[in-house]
């Protein structure tokens, strides 16, 4: 994805489709809209995934507390959520088993009534996966649950039930859809913020854009435009409608991440109800443990950060139910991501919203996504491209490919890669096995694409020739880019990425021909 060769197509070609928005779900509709045989345009005012969808609890799951309001309030629509991304999240471990895994959580229970509760629920769940299930559940007591996981609350603990779901790295995964619809016949471009939109006669025919960062203007062309922007669906809603009522509710969720020695680097952990029934998790990633989430109201905005509260919260919280005394002093990052709810009038406790998805087309034929879940972007985009193809009568189109098509890196296993890395390209296991992971087949390519493979800073696996690549290959245009969502060092640390700005900067520009001023910028 060279960023300067896809915003050249974007400036003079046409379009069958324009999608508005990086984020999973735009990522998403451009890969399966190319693959099927649509020409096809994606902007995104940031960077892929700057939002939203790197910035969730790293889960793909079906949703456990889902299915408990499936039953308990006799909600079809949230069984039907819970049985589709059940079987989502099969064919996302799949399509990148490089950048996902199966990863086993413990439930404590601490009532004796909840045994058999907790134990029947999650029977049910793995009887909803099928044969898609990661692993059978089973009840452990007291002792075995002491055992896997010392650090849980001792007091009143009745046992554990353990199950399945899977793990993923969120942003790479976004960034690995869009480089997949590259590769398919997309034209991608981030940084390009969509200004305006154009209606000849009564339909949409394009949009008015602006790059971010040359600050360029041009308009481009496309028969239909879908708009999937997530949490900010309603403000192109309003550019194509000034009247149009909202119908998105926005919901935060924060999140901190804590030193890998709180968690098990093999096993999660999930308290579903606390005592104001919101869930809690504490899982390992990345050699670290992530500890969340809130659940919120909140307003419309760009790059939350969570609040004094929120964290607070988190604490309370995560050393009532371990053996713990977490402070702030322990948080190593922390960040927050607005969920894009479909909104209904009649809720205001957002946590009880469903999490289901809404496709609207407007009578200027413009097709919003909203809603949904990380783990349904590929079935929301394959929905969401099945009307688009029905409204713009396109013929002799292909039937979505999403399902069997695997995004790039994932042509072998990385387990059989990193051992043979490490000694090809004199790097260490920790810095082999990160390149497997987030890179898969293509990791080697990304030893060779740099002028050294010496870490970026001590204590993380990082190397400086993924920052090469990232501006060459996958349309980093920022420090932040390349940080925040190309390595997730921003996310696992944040006094570390503060200490790398410098030298990501200084191989930036090298790479991309910075003059001094842009790049004292960036290192600002």
């Amino acid at each position: 994805m060279k960023r300067a060769e896809q915003k050249k197509k974007l400036k003079s070609e046409s379009f069958d489709l324009l999608v508005i928005g990086g984020g999973a779900t735009g990522a998403g509709v451009a890969l399966d809209a190319a693959s099927r045989g649509l020409k096809v345009a994606l902007v995104e005012a940031e960077d892929f995934a700057a939002e939203t969808s790197s910035r969730s609890t790293k889960l793909i799951h079906g949703g456990v507390r889902y299915l408990e309001q499936a039953f308990t309030q006799l909600d079809w629509k949230q069984y039907e959520l819970v049985r589709d991304a059940l079987q989502e999240r099969s064919i996302l471990l799949s399509l990148a088993p490089h950048l996902c895994h199966p990863l086993p959580l413990l439930t404590p229970i601490y009532r004796l009534l909840d045994v058999p509760y907790y134990t029947s629920g999650l029977k049910l769940y793995d009887r909803i996966s099928g044969k898609r299930r990661l692993g059978p559940s089973r009840f452990v007591g007291p002792k075995e649950a002491l055992k896997i996981m010392p650090l849980l609350e001792k007091k009143n603990l009745r046992g554990a039930v353990i199950y399945f779901d899977g793990q993923f790295n969120d942003a790479r995964m976004n960034v690995s859809i869009a480089l997949t619809a590259v590769e398919k016949g997309a034209v991608v471009c981030n940084h390009v913020e969509v200004t305006s939109l154009i209606k000849s006669k009564e339909h949409l025919s394009g949009a008015e854009v602006h790059d971010r960062l040359s600050g360029e203007k041009w308009s481009i062309k496309a028969k239909m435009v879908v708009n999937a922007t997530g949490p900010f669906c309603d403000t192109i809603r309003l550019l194509d409608n000034p009247k149009a009522k909202k119908i998105v509710s926005t919901s935060s969720g924060a999140h901190l991440v804590v030193s890998g020695e709180f968690c098990p680097r093999d096993m999660g952990v999930l308290v579903p109800k606390t005592d104001d029934n919101r869930v809690l998790f504490l899982l390992p990633w990345e050699g670290h443990t992530l500890v969340g989430t809130t659940d919120s109201p909140s307003k419309l905005e760009d790059n939350p950060h969570p609040t004094a509260q929120d964290l607070d919260y988190i604490l309370k919280h995560v050393n009532k139910y371990f053996s713990l005394q977490l402070t702030k002093k322990h948080i190593l990052s922390s960040w927050a991501g607005l969920r894009p709810l479909v909104a209904q009038s009649s809720e205001s406790d957002t946590a009880k919203l469903s999490r289901d998805h809404l496709i609207e087309v407007t009578d200027s034929r413009l097709v919003s996504i909203v809603g949904g879940k990380w783990t349904t972007y590929r079935l929301m985009a394959k929905e969401t491209v099945d009307r688009v193809i029905e409204i713009g009568k396109f013929g002799g189109v292909k039937d979505s490919q999403t399902h069997e098509l695997r995004l790039i890196g994932a042509e072998e296993p990385r387990e059989k890669n990193w051992k043979r890395l490490a000694q090809k390209c004199s790097i260490s296991e920790s810095s082999a096995r990160h390149l497997c992971y987030y890179y898969g087949s293509r990791a080697e390519a990304v030893c060779a694409s740099g002028k050294g493979n010496a870490l970026l800073v001590p204590g993380h696996p990082f190397l400086e020739c993924e920052v090469g690549y990232a501006c060459r290959e996958e349309g980093a245009c920022t420090v932040v880019d390349v940080l925040a969502r190309r390595m997730r060092l921003a996310f696992l640390d944040a006094k570390a990425a503060a200490a790398a700005i410098p030298r990501v900067a200084e191989l930036m520009k090298e790479e991309l021909g910075w003059t001094d001023s842009q790049t004292v910028a960036e290192k600002k």
